[in-house]
Formats: structure tokens, C-alpha cells, sequence
């Protein structure tokens, strides 16, 4: 397995709309329309065996201080092997590069994130997220998902990790 973390070209929609789509059916994560890709495709780093596409990551920017780290998926049969974890951290090196405070995610896998340093939160914290994305999605105001946050910038210092 030679693994390859990069951005994706326009070409690659299709793959990322296939592994989000497995886990949007698990309900997951959230479902997303091959447009909504698209136009976001700058905001996604993917991961390659080869030429196959086996995981996916994309990074929001919400205000000038914090991203959230979402559209998280790997095919079940390259799990336990990292690719996670340098999928997040793609995205969280990009966070650090337009200097962002801190990133979050919403999760049903927050042990997962805790080893990467975040920490559990309340979604109160989040009013941002709540009110321009959180509203219109099917689980309103029943989300049974846990807020982790990492912390980045620290009075506008690097946080040490």
C-alpha cells in the first residue's frame, strides 16, 4: 500500500461523491450533490492508492478564526492503517496556514479526534455552524454528533503541540 495525500482535480468528484455517499447512507455524514463537490473541491485533500481514490477530508473556513474539518471518509477496506490521521492532519496543516484559531468537527467518532489533541465541547460553542449549515440538515435539532476542537493559535501564537 503506497499511500499518496493530495489535492484533487476536478476529475476526482466522482470518487470523493462515492465514499461520502457509503457513509451518507449509514448516516454518517451528511449527504452531498456532485455540485456541492464541485464547488467546494478546493476545500478537499484526498487519499490515493494508486490511481484509487480511498479517503477523503475537506476543510471549512466559517470566519476569520476557526474551520471545521468534515467530509471525513475512508474506504472500510484501508481503515487501521493511519490514512485517518494524515488526512486530518492535511487539513489541519492547511488550517495553520491561513491561520486559523482552531478547527472543529462534529463526529461520531470523537475518540478518534481526541488522539489527535482535540478536545470534547459543547455545540453551544459553535452558534456559527448551528445557524448557517446546522439549521437545514435532517437531524435539526436532534444531532446526536459530538463537537471536538483543536486549538491552533493561542493570542496569535502557534499553539505547541
Amino acid at each position: 500500500m503506497d499511500i499518496e495525500i493530495v489535492k484533487p482535480k476536478l476529475r476526482d468528484a466522482q470518487g470523493i461523491k462515492k465514499l461520502l455517499d457509503y457513509y451518507s447512507k449509514k448516516q454518517i455524514v451528511l449527504p452531498k450533490s456532485i455540485v456541492d463537490i464541485y464547488e467546494k473541491i478546493r476545500t478537499f485533500w484526498i487519499a490515493c492508492d494508486g490511481e484509487k481514490i480511498v479517503g477523503c477530508v475537506a476543510l471549512q473556513f466559517f470566519w476569520g478564526d476557526i474551520a471545521e474539518v468534515r467530509s471525513l471518509a475512508l474506504n472500510k477496506d484501508y481503515q487501521g492503517h493511519g490514512i485517518g490521521k494524515l488526512l486530518v492532519a492535511k487539513a489541519i496543516e492547511d488550517a495553520r496556514f491561513f491561520e486559523v484559531k482552531k478547527v472543529f468537527a462534529l463526529t461520531y467518532i470523537p475518540e478518534f479526534f481526541k488522539k489527535l489533541g482535540f478536545i470534547s465541547i459543547d455545540k453551544e460553542q459553535l452558534p456559527q455552524k448551528i445557524w448557517t449549515e446546522c439549521i437545514n440538515c435532517q437531524h435539526f435539532p436532534n444531532c446526536d454528533e459530538d463537537a471536538v476542537e483543536l486549538i491552533l493559535l493561542d493570542n496569535g501564537k502557534a499553539k505547541e503541540e
